[in-house]
């Protein structure tokens, strides 16, 4: 399979919000982040603690929401001077899946409703016994049957079950790239890791690019080709599982992958954050590196000046001056 050019493409973007009592302050939720995604087929996860704005560059990658500075471009072209036929296609081509499987359908409508319209918009299918071919192969890829939805609504299906069928909505659209923001974080423990076993085949079998995202860094490990570690807006490391896991470079990701097979360390880490919560928005406006409050390492250099995200092995990316030349 030969590598091609990225479907979409986030260059440089940042979007900021507002706080404060007028609302006239404002920081950025996501601070000049580049990210490509599709051409070949892999499953990038954006991983980071709840807050870090991981979600928030979920919707700049969607459309969802316009970044304030950079910009978001499928097949290279912006996608917010695109035409309505090239913007009919990115819809079709960058679907989303999201965290809460009962916020994807009309709880008052049978959710087979959703799934004919969505064959009907990108199929062009007309006869009834034709679009129910079409969500029945679907639904079977997705470990369904027809009879498993045929007239019901959102609450008559477990969150297991409305999971897989909104995983076959976005399915049906034959996209190029699925961006699913959280879609395990609901779903029983028992249960997560047939979602993402599902992941993996439709990556396979599909040759579908994914961009997860999580603030689980086990789940990460567990199905993404490609980490990036995103702290207070920004990413600061980015690499293959295997390289994040053998040698992470940066000492937020060092401290993230130590929580993960000790529950002791990672209850401390956890209540730390919890602690450290009346210093978020200013860590996020940091004009050095935004972790030089908590590393170890930090010195005059990291507070005075963004540190750039180098290469420091092939395809292992850290933003830290351990790493970069001042």
């Amino acid at each position: 399979m030969g590598v091609s050019a990225p479907v979409l493409e986030l260059r440089n973007v940042s979007k900021y919000f507002s706080y404060g009592i007028f609302g006239t302050m404002l920081f950025p939720a996501v601070d000049d982040v580049s990210l490509s995604i599709g051409g070949t087929p892999q499953i990038i996860t954006i991983a980071g603690e709840s807050g870090c704005g991981k979600s928030t560059l979920a919707k700049l990658a969607l459309g969802f929401l316009k970044p304030d500075r950079g910009k978001v471009y499928y097949r290279g072209k912006d996608i917010w001077k695109m035409r309505s036929r090239e913007k009919k296609l990115f819809i079709k081509e960058v679907q989303p899946i999201f965290q809460d499987p009962f916020d994807t359908f009309n709880p008052v409508e049978p959710i087979e409703n959703y799934l004919r319209k969505t064959v009907k918009t990108f199929y062009g299918e007309t006869r009834k016994e034709d679009i129910e071919n079409v969500i029945a192969s679907v639904l079977s890829d997705v470990g369904l049957s027809y009879d498993d939805i045929r007239g019901k609504k959102s609450s008559e299906l477990s969150g297991g079950q409305l999971q897989r069928a909104s995983i076959a909505r976005a399915l049906l659209a034959q996209p190029k790239i699925i961006i699913a923001d959280e879609p395990v974080s609901m779903i029983d423990a028992s249960l997560r890791i047939n979602i993402l076993n599902l992941f993996r085949d439709i990556k396979e079998k599909r040759e579908i690019s994914i961009l997860y995202i999580t603030h689980d860094l086990a789940t990460a490990f567990y199905i993404s080709d490609l980490i990036a570690i995103m702290f207070r807006g920004t990413i600061i490391e980015l690499g293959s599982t295997k390289d994040l896991m053998e040698k992470p470079g940066h000492p937020y990701t060092k401290l993230l992958i130590e929580s993960v097979p000790d529950h002791r360390k990672r209850d401390r880490w956890l209540s730390e954050e919890v602690e450290a919560k009346a210093l978020e928005i200013e860590e996020f406006r940091l004009a050095g590196c935004k972790y030089v409050n908590r590393c170890p390492f930090a010195k005059d250099l990291c507070r005075a000046n963004r540190p750039p995200l180098v290469e420091v092995s092939k395809g292992h990316y850290v933003a830290c001056w351990l790493h970069a030349k001042s």
